[in-house]
């Protein structure tokens, strides 16, 4: 395969710094969900860990190079996840960590990363601003600045988890992955393509948050102007070229799937997998409900990838009409 900035046995390597609560999460197959969905499908479960998400893969490396030879102190902006996982990796090695978070973001992320420990600013605007007034921090206090999907350790965090899929030989031929700022997407695909290239990696995206999806298909970084979409863990608009350029290499496929189909694919989790997800965590599903002819007699695997959701919208969602 072609060079990305990944490295698969830095990628190994880099499963022994982080605590193996957030390693080899379930996989299994949901025979449930395959009459609904008509294909096989298996389940990459990324909430069982005091995070609820997959997003300590790669704050714990991150705050492990801190701890061992960095500034005690470190910045980032999230959407909610990274946050709430930076909180934690940097809580058990004695960082000073502030998260930069929009006001609009989902109210049980935002008491979450508080209850970590961690300072929280909030910016009356989207993910974006809040990019930038992390940056901002960091040049002004001279501190790191954790950067989701460029950095990285957050790629290759992310990459253990392909490192566990295709342990042992997978029998699965196509992954469907929520693609937001790319790190989850990159960090996977990159995985497959080394140790798995006949599997199918298809990049999983909202319509109302489409910009690193075009950016795929155009093959150059393409901005939107807003995001509308309830998957707000995947809701970027300005691409970063780094990451693009990675995900170029390593992605079969990248598709955009509505908001009526990621709410369908959360109520399809919950009754026939039992399973309580966040809007981003149902794309995989979603994706499959959009094209079933696409998908009919193959072996899926889906990563289930968060599940820190705001109760009262949950239920708004899960209980509408389908």
């Amino acid at each position: 395969m072609q060079e990305t900035r990944l490295d698969t046995t830095r990628i190994r390597a880099t499963r022994r710094v982080i605590d193996p609560i957030f390693l080899d999460t379930p996989l299994y197959r949901c025979e449930a969900l395959e009459p609904r969905l008509g294909c096989a499908v298996s389940i990459k479960l990324e909430t069982a860990n005091p995070v609820r998400s997959f997003k300590a893969r790669g704050t714990e490396v991150i705050a492990s190079l801190l701890a061992d030879n960095g500034p005690r102190a470190v910045v980032c902006a999230s959407a909610g996840n990274l946050g709430q996982a930076l909180a934690w990796s940097g809580r058990g090695r004695g960082l000073d960590v502030t998260v930069v978070a929009s006001r609009f973001a989902t109210v049980a992320k935002l008491d979450r990363i508080r209850a970590l420990g961690a300072r929280l600013e909030l910016v009356d605007g989207d993910h974006e601003l809040a990019r930038g007034r992390a940056a901002a921090i960091a040049r002004h206090d001279g501190i790191r600045l954790v950067e989701d999907s460029l950095d990285i350790e957050t790629c290759e965090g992310a990459a253990t988890i392909g490192l566990e899929l295709v342990d042992p030989v997978p029998a699965f031929d196509t992954v469907l992955i929520a693609l937001g700022g790319g790190a989850l997407a990159t960090g996977v695909g990159h995985v497959m393509k080394a140790l798995a290239p006949e599997v199918e990696v298809i990049c999983v995206q909202p319509l109302g948050a489409p910009a690193m999806t075009r950016s795929w298909h155009q093959r150059r970084v393409v901005t939107t102007d807003s995001t509308d979409t309830i998957a707000d863990g995947v809701a970027g608009r300005r691409p970063i070229p780094a990451v693009l350029d990675d995900l170029l290499l390593v992605a079969d496929d990248a598709v955009l799937v509505k908001e009526s189909s990621i709410t369908a694919g959360m109520r399809i989790l919950l009754h026939d997998a039992g399973l309580v997800v966040e809007p981003s965590a149902a794309l995989g599903i979603a994706a499959i409900l959009e094209d079933r002819d696409r998908f009919a007699g193959r072996h899926v695997v889906t990563i289930v990838c968060g599940s820190n959701v705001d109760v009262d919208a949950y239920h708004r969602w899960v209980g509408a009409a389908p």
